[in-house]
C-alpha cells in the first residue's frame, strides 16, 4: 500500500456504521481513495482515527456485557 493510504490489509466491515475495523473507511471511501483530492483525503485521514476509536469502543462495551 503506498504510505498515504490508511489500509492496513485487514478488511471487515462493521454492520451498523459500514467501517473498517481496521482502518475506520467504508468500502466507497476505500474505492474512491486513488481519486479522492488531496485535501479530501487529509480531511478523511483525520476522521479514521474517531471512527476506529468509537468501534473500539463498541466492541469492549459488548464484551463487558457478555
Amino acid at each position: 500500500m503506498p504510505k498515504d493510504n490508511p489500509c492496513v490489509s485487514v478488511c471487515e466491515f462493521d454492520g451498523r456504521t459500514g467501517w473498517c475495523i481496521a482502518c475506520g473507511r467504508t468500502i466507497p471511501e476505500a474505492r474512491a481513495w486513488r481519486k479522492m483530492t488531496p485535501f479530501r483525503r487529509t480531511a478523511l485521514i483525520r476522521e479514521l482515527p474517531r471512527r476506529v476509536e468509537q468501534l473500539e469502543a463498541k466492541a469492549c462495551e459488548r464484551l463487558r456485557r457478555g
